[in-house]
C-alpha cells in the first residue's frame, strides 16, 4: 500500500509539472525580467511565506546571496522569515498578520521586489506584506495555487502572478520549488550569460 501511494505521489507530481509548464512559462519569464531589472538597478528582493513557504523564501534568498549553479557575486535577497526576535516582537505587540508587513515597511524601497509565497493565496500576513509593498511602489511576484485566492485579486498589471493549477498543497509546493530554480537560473543567465556551467 505504501509503495503504491509513493508511486502515485511521483506520478501526480510529474504529471502536474508537465501540465503546468505551458501555463507557467510566461509568468516565470516575466518574474525573471522583473527581478533582473530590479537587481540591475541596485535594488533587492524580499521574500516571505509561512511554513513550507517560509522555507521556500529562505531557499530563494540563499540561492541569490550564495550561488545557484555558478560562481558569481552575491545578489541582494532577504527572507523575512528568519529573524525570530522581529517576528515574535511584532506578533506579540501587534499581530501575527503584521510580521512581514512591518519588515517590508522597514526594509522595502521603491524599485525592490517582494516575492510572496502562499499556496492558498489567502495568507493574511502575506496579503499584508503585499499591501505594504504596493504602498512603497515595490513590484510583487506572487507564487500561489488553488486559483490564486485573495492575492490574485490584489496584484496590479505591473506585478507577476505565478499560480500553480492545482488544489493540493504538497503538489503546489513542489512546483513552487521548481519555479524558484527556474527563476534563479533565469536571473543568472540574464545577468551573466548562458555559459556559466561550461
Amino acid at each position: 500500500m505504501i509503495k503504491q501511494r509513493t508511486l502515485d505521489h511521483f506520478q501526480e507530481s510529474a504529471r502536474l509539472k508537465t501540465e503546468a509548464a505551458s501555463v507557467l512559462a510566461d509568468p516565470i519569464t516575466a518574474a525573471v525580467e522583473l527581478m533582473f531589472t530590479a537587481l540591475s538597478n541596485g535594488n533587492k528582493i524580499l521574500a516571505c511565506g509561512n511554513g513550507g513557504s517560509a522555507a521556500d523564501s529562505q531557499h530563494f534568498a540563499a540561492e541569490l546571496v550564495g550561488r545557484f549553479e555558478r560562481e558569481r557575486l552575491p545578489l541582494p535577497a532577504m527572507a523575512l522569515t528568519t529573524d525570530t526576535s522581529i517576528m515574535t516582537a511584532v506578533g506579540n505587540d501587534y499581530s501575527f498578520k503584521e510580521i512581514f508587513s512591518k519588515q517590508v515597511q522597514a526594509f522595502g524601497q521603491n524599485g525592490d521586489v517582494l516575492l510572496a509565497f502562499s499556496t492558498s493565496g489567502n495568507s493574511e500576513n502575506v496579503i499584508a506584506a503585499i499591501d505594504a509593498a504596493l504602498e512603497r511602489d515595490m513590484r510583487v511576484v506572487a507564487l500561489t495555487g488553488k486559483g490564486g485566492g485573495k492575492i490574485g485579486k490584489l496584484l496590479t498589471e505591473a506585478d507577476v502572478h505565478i499560480c500553480v493549477p492545482h488544489d493540493r498543497t504538497a503538489r503546489i509546493q513542489e512546483v513552487h520549488l521548481l519555479t524558484i530554480h527556474c527563476i534563479c537560473d533565469g536571473i543568472d543567465v540574464a545577468l551573466f550569460g548562458e555559459d556559466g556551467n561550461e
